[in-house]
């Protein structure tokens, strides 16, 4: 390739992805725009303040929006919104950086398939491959930040999973001092954040609804809800059951720790058992051919020299 091509098609890719970037933002203060004439008209006296945080003047603020628009045109059922609380991404900047991925991922990929499709000089790149690979792109595009959101979220909630153990056995404690449920997810609050990271979140959203005037029951039912942890829904059912009807939580929530504990080790067992059967596909494909060579091969070498002296 000679070096005025490539400075070509460097200076093309540049320019359409500032292009592309333009374009967005002209998109984003247009969609402000119109959206701000709709609140004045509702209210009039009523000041404009987006719903993802500040007056929505910045760029950043601009490209979110977008990225917004693009979540609700793939996820109209609102799945991604249960996926940022189960990802912890609750606040407006976390929020923020999620939608602003969502918008720049087809602008990125728009770019690398536009570079593609340069290098290819037109001879590798038939039209009906050209147009396949653009739509296979503008669709994994779309897809790529509600991979990456499931994964994080995911990941999360599995660490919440590994965490409830010891939450049970600080709630014991806890309640065996004495202390109310609402005093033991207090006493969570200032004093797990070191030994529970996650479900220490949650438990300070918790408290600071209750504080505002929310029902216990209610509150809990609705973490439950939105993550999906089995292990964490068992406890918080217990606590839920046990501030309702009151009675005994101690021995309810040991009996809940035995049978969390007893499939943790099922889980346990089952990945020891995938592990082993990986194992044994790796031993057949590289270490046993090498154990053959070094058994077998003194033996085949020397049949081979005898024959070969024999002729």
């Amino acid at each position: 390739m000679s070096p005025n091509l490539f400075a070509g098609i460097v200076a093309g890719t540049i320019l359409f992805g500032l292009i592309a970037i333009a374009a967005l933002v002209v998109v984003a203060y247009l969609s402000r725009d119109q959206r701000r004439l709709q609140r004045r008209i509702a209210d009039p006296s009523a000041p404009f303040v987006d719903d993802l945080g500040g007056d929505g003047k910045s760029m950043l603020h601009g490209i979110a929006r977008q990225g917004r628009a693009i979540e609700q045109l793939v996820d109209p059922k609102g799945e991604s919104q249960r996926l940022l609380v189960q990802a912890g991404w609750r606040n407006t900047q976390s929020r923020i950086g999620y939608y602003a991925f969502q918008a720049l991922v087809p602008v990125l990929m728009a770019v690398l398939v536009t570079t593609g499709i340069f290098l290819g000089k037109g001879k590798m790149f038939h039209p009906p491959l050209v147009y396949a690979t653009v739509v296979g792109s503008f669709a994994l595009a779309l897809l790529i930040p509600r991979i990456v959101l499931r994964k994080v979220a995911a990941a999360r909630r599995e660490r919440i999973r590994h965490e409830v153990p010891l939450l049970v056995h600080l709630l014991v404690l806890l309640f065996d001092s004495g202390l109310s449920t609402r005093q033991a997810l207090s006493s969570l609050v200032r004093e797990g954040i070191k030994v529970l990271p996650e479900l220490e979140k949650e438990f300070e959203l918790i408290v600071r609804q209750l504080d505002a005037g929310g029902d216990l029951v209610t509150v809990l039912r609705n973490l439950e809800d939105v993550l999906a942890v089995e292990d964490f829904s068992t406890v918080l059912g217990v606590l839920r059951q046990a501030d309702r009807y009151g009675g005994e939580i101690r021995e309810p929530l040991l009996d809940t720790l035995k049978v969390i504990e007893e499939r943790h080790g099922l889980d346990l067992r089952e990945k020891v058992n995938l592990m082993s059967g990986r194992m044994t596909v790796v031993m057949v494909l590289f270490f046993f051919p090498a154990l053959l060579i070094f058994t077998a091969g003194p033996a085949f070498m020397a049949i081979l020299k005898v024959l070969g002296t024999g002729q």
